[in-house]
């Protein structure tokens, strides 16, 4: 088997994962969220309420850098332990569907040369009640809609 047939095969598998509904990145443990001894996500109340903060200030208008000068001030370690947050970290964090509950697989795909974003040229995957939610759908939604409104009036 040579390199690019166990890449097809390796592919193949994760769909078969994706599609059965049994895949093990449908519990990618993301922050909010710790594993329970079964494997299954279950929310940690003190990033659950980091999580709902920063989502609460983008909606009160905080920019990204804003939300992590915020974020440093009141001491509260990145996901990776770092005393500083990036606004890359906090923009992904806002558009994870993940706390809604919800997991949607296969966003983006690989190239072989790069990851690039999923806009439907292969299926993705949508699992709902797979986990406890941290914000609502009504939240998730908003934030969604805002993040569209800001990157039209700077033209990104």
């Amino acid at each position: 088997m040579n390199v690019i047939q166990k890449s097809e095969a390796i592919k193949a598998g994760l769909r078969k994962g994706f599609q059965d509904g049994n895949s093990k990145m449908a519990k990618r443990k993301c922050y909010g969220y710790t594993l329970n001894f079964n494997g299954e996500l279950k929310t940690n109340s003190d990033e659950t309420k980091v999580v709902r903060w920063i989502f609460e200030r983008y909606l009160a208008g905080d920019s990204l850098g804003k939300i992590t000068v915020g974020l440093e001030r009141l001491g509260i370690p990145s996901p990776t332990g770092r005393l500083k947050w990036n606004r890359e970290g906090i923009d992904k964090l806002l558009s994870n569907e993940k706390y809604t509950g919800r997991v949607l697989l296969q966003k983006t795909i690989s190239t072989g040369a790069a990851q690039i974003k999923n806009d439907g040229l292969v299926d993705r995957y949508l699992f709902v009640g797979t986990h406890e939610a941290i914000i609502s759908d009504k939240v998730f939604k908003a934030v969604q809609e805002e993040k569209k409104r800001r990157s039209k009036a700077t033209g990104k």
